[in-house]
């Protein structure tokens, strides 16, 4: 505990700063009543010799005890070993009530370092009826250790000050509310195996936004256990591409909530066939049948999207669009081939446009030249090209004339008027 964490100050420094401030913070909570038991505090440990027994009820359960927890909680000073195994089977006699709902919050930045295993602890303890649930709160440890942990309750990593504060509140908020909740982004198949998003719950028929969370999975595979308010309805927004909505959510309280929501996934890849460098082309897409852009996608990129049709326009001279499917975990290719470049240089301003020909030998406008420009370059894709133009300082129209030129992928055509 008295390693550093940071911001000049060691584990147990910061712990007991958000503990004291944490511990303020429960005063007046109705039917609560606190404990503090402190281990590996009174006896120093040396080479040859460390106090297995090093641990104290410092200050009883008993009503509005919150200050002597506090100021009891700014004393501790890190000096022994961490006998976890005995201070919890201590502890479970430290409750005055086995009727009650009792909850023991182990905060630790060890494992067990005495002879005891905290799981034959655990065990014992249920063997003989004593209803208490753990938490451990690992502050800085290896995340394998924390596995050690999961014999004798709930168990969350707290890797820095701030996670440390968090985890604390939201455990606490656990035990108080005893309400929990999963929000499940299911694929095409009903499996809650979709993830890593932004989701916003909103105060359900408003804009107010209550939580943010990014959607993630424990290290079991199952959408994580979120600690949110039952007094209040929802509306909840998920991320994704485009966006998933759930409204007028209702949780029950003293329970754990489960939110369904179908959001099956595939992904968009856009590719040039044939390019030796990067073009700056982007991919406007749309759901098919409607006009709205929900994603403006770079060439070269991998995109995530709801499992449906789109309509792409690919945002190249000349246009091109297509149509294409998303499936569940499958990936929809989007190929193109590489542009090529048009160089032109013109002694005079001229009215100028660009037309390709197109698969049937009509031909079609593509790009407007600058009338004020005596130069440029232009990326443009393979294929046959003509450019239609007239000085500006000839004023009839027969003085128009015609240029073609072609286009070849990674190549530079240069024409001069």
């Amino acid at each position: 505990m008295n390693a550093d964490w940071g911001n000049g100050q060691t584990r147990i420094e910061a712990a007991k700063e958000i503990l004291a401030k944490h511990v303020d913070s429960l005063s007046g909570s109705a039917n609560l009543e606190i404990a503090l038991r402190v281990y590996g505090h009174q006896s120093p440990i040396t080479a040859t010799y460390q106090d297995c027994n090093d641990t104290k009820l410092e200050i009883p359960f008993a009503p509005n005890n919150y200050e002597l927890v506090k100021n009891k909680i700014k004393t501790i000073r890190a000096k022994g070993t961490t006998p976890i195994a005995r201070s919890l089977e201590a502890a479970a006699g430290d409750f005055p009530d086995t009727k009650a709902r009792n909850i023991i919050i182990l905060i630790t930045d060890g494992i067990e370092a005495c002879d005891n295993d905290p799981c034959v602890i655990a065990k014992k303890l249920h063997d003989k009826n004593i209803g208490i649930t753990p938490f451990v709160i690992g502050l800085g440890l290896d995340l394998s250790y924390l596995e050690k942990f999961k014999c004798i309750g709930s168990y969350t990593e707290a890797e820095s000050k701030n996670a440390f504060k968090n985890v604390l509140k939201a455990v606490t908020t656990k035990v108080l509310i005893n309400t929990t909740t999963q929000i499940n982004i299911n694929d095409i198949n009903g499996a809650p195996s979709e993830t890593d998003v932004t989701m916003f719950l909103y105060k359900s028929g408003t804009s107010e936004l209550l939580y943010t969370f990014t959607h993630t999975m424990n290290r079991y595979g199952n959408p994580d256990t979120l600690v949110i308010d039952p007094d209040k309805k929802y509306d909840l927004v998920v991320n994704t591409i485009p966006r998933i909505e759930k409204k007028d959510i209702t949780l029950r309280k003293n329970t754990h909530n489960v939110i369904e929501i179908d959001g099956p996934q595939g992904y968009i890849r856009t590719r040039f066939t044939n390019s030796n460098k990067d073009y700056p082309i982007k991919v406007r897409v749309m759901q098919q049948g409607k006009s709205q852009t929900i994603h403006v996608q770079d060439m070269n990129s991998t995109e995530k999207y709801i499992v449906g049709k789109y309509q792409v326009e690919i945002l190249c001279l000349p246009r091109i669009y297509q149509e294409v499917e998303v499936s569940q975990s499958g990936t929809t290719n989007i190929d193109i081939p590489a542009p090529g470049k048009f160089r032109y240089r013109n002694s005079k301003h001229m009215d100028a446009q660009i037309f390709i020909q197109d698969e049937k030998g009509f031909w079609q406008w593509v790009y407007n030249i600058d009338p004020k420009s005596l130069g440029g370059m232009i990326d443009l894709q393979p294929g046959s090209y003509r450019v239609v133009y007239r000085q500006k300082n000839l004023f009839s129209s027969a003085y128009t004339f015609e240029r073609n030129f072609r286009i070849l992928s990674n190549k530079t055509t240069t024409v001069n008027f």
